[in-house]
């Protein structure tokens, strides 16, 4: 059994993750939005690059778990990796013309610990048109195709990004900094890493695909998740192989940052 992941196959698997966001861009103008029994929005593209990625992890890594927002495949407790696919994360936004959405994989390790992820968001960006992101287990985090880590002070959080349901269910009585509400919330986790001057995130309840990726990122560079009641957060098989979302809400940055988010940006009691 690969306890490693073939760097050529990556190489592979980053380049079709980016060709999928650059294809779903050019699908965006002209897309048709339909509706799950959930009442969560899909596409023709979320479907198209579903199928387009989880057939080559399949092809290129046979010893690895798949689990994708729109498809469900077996899972083997004792495979060394496990990858998490949202073929669109945001698909809300991306159905009504937005840019705020992204193609996003995640990487897993035996122990359910996020280790890796592709992330492609091509009307995204640092101040320019694209944001690709890739950080291969093990490895230097990379943004657009350059070595990358965060600068700012980012321990104090004036500035955080927030799911679009926080206004209901948070205390923003002792929060006096600046929210930014994106759609995404692969892209909302991801600020506090990107953006010089965004501190920290607050999601929502969502699922294992909305999280992942951004997940190993945050791990990366020595920021993590907690629920916003302290409780550890965990890919537990509720959250993992039942498909279902995480509760309660969580907070991402560092260590000390979400310690201050606790205090002035608690749920509502």
């Amino acid at each position: 059994m690969n306890s490693t992941l073939d760097i050529l196959a990556l190489d592979k698997l980053a380049n079709a993750v980016r060709e999928a966001g650059h294809w779903a861009k050019k699908q965006q103008r002209d897309i048709q939005r339909s509706y799950k029994q959930d009442g969560t929005v899909i596409t023709e593209t979320d479907l198209a690059i579903s199928k387009r990625i989880l057939s080559l992890v399949g092809e290129l890594f046979p010893f690895a778990n798949i689990i994708s927002e729109e498809t469900l495949t077996p899972f083997d407790e004792n495979a060394p990796f496990t990858f998490v696919l949202d073929p669109i994360d945001g698909t809300d936004v991306y159905a009504q013309g937005l840019p705020s959405w992204a193609v996003a994989l995640g990487i897993l390790d035996k122990d359910r610990i996020p280790v890796g992820a592709i992330i492609s968001a091509p009307r995204w960006g640092i101040g320019e048109d694209e944001l690709f992101v890739r950080l291969d287990p093990g490895s230097t985090l990379m943004i657009n195709d350059r070595p990358f880590k965060p600068e700012g002070q980012k321990d104090n959080p004036k500035q955080i990004a927030m799911g679009s349901s926080g206004q209901r269910l948070m205390d923003f009585t002792n929060f006096n900094g600046k929210i930014r509400i994106f759609g995404s919330s692969i892209i909302h986790m991801l600020c506090p890493v990107i953006y010089d001057h965004i501190q920290g995130c607050v999601n929502q309840s969502c699922y294992v695909w909305d999280v992942a990726a951004s997940h190993a990122v945050l791990l990366s560079v020595g920021m993590d998740v907690e629920h916003v009641d302290k409780t550890k957060f965990v890919y537990d098989d509720d959250f993992l192989l039942k498909r279902k979302p995480f509760s309660p809400s969580i907070y991402a940055g560092t260590k000390a940052c979400i310690e201050k988010l606790g205090e002035i940006l608690p749920p509502k009691k």
